[in-house]
């Protein structure tokens, strides 16, 4: 299956370890942002923005790794908009009801995911073989 991993450079290795593992099991990741580099120049801001906008919607899941910035949160609105289900991952419920928690986490449609990133991958994993049988 297609799936798209957002969140920020700050959790880079959690996502390229989802990325690998989901990879391993023969699922395609429409785009690797963790292979960029920051960038500041409207040109280049424009050019990765339409690759992320694009990689989303080719997705048919999208991971969400939080904590994360304004532009997850607009993957995540994209996700939504276009009925995309997402796995919101995060270490403890505190992402979830906290101070930094969004309305838009609990939408129907997202499935969170709590604990370690071994643990996201097998969740995710189990709901990608569940949406194959049916």
């Amino acid at each position: 299956m297609n799936f798209y991993t957002a969140s920020s450079f700050r959790n880079i290795e959690d996502v390229r370890f989802i990325n690998d593992q989901l990879i391993k099991r023969g699922h395609h990741l429409t785009y690797d942002w963790t292979q960029s580099e920051r960038v500041d120049t409207p040109a280049a801001l424009q050019w990765i923005g339409q690759l992320e906008l694009d990689a989303v919607r080719a997705s048919e899941y999208l991971i969400l790794v939080l904590p994360a910035g304004k532009g997850s949160h607009v993957e995540l609105g994209i996700a939504l908009a276009n009925q995309i289900p997402i796995f919101l991952c995060m270490t403890d419920e505190t992402c979830w009801t906290g101070p930094e928690a969004s309305t838009f986490y609990h939408i129907d449609g997202i499935m969170k995911c709590i604990g370690p990133s071994k643990g996201w991958v097998q969740t995710i994993l189990d709901a990608m073989n569940e949406q194959t049988v049916r």
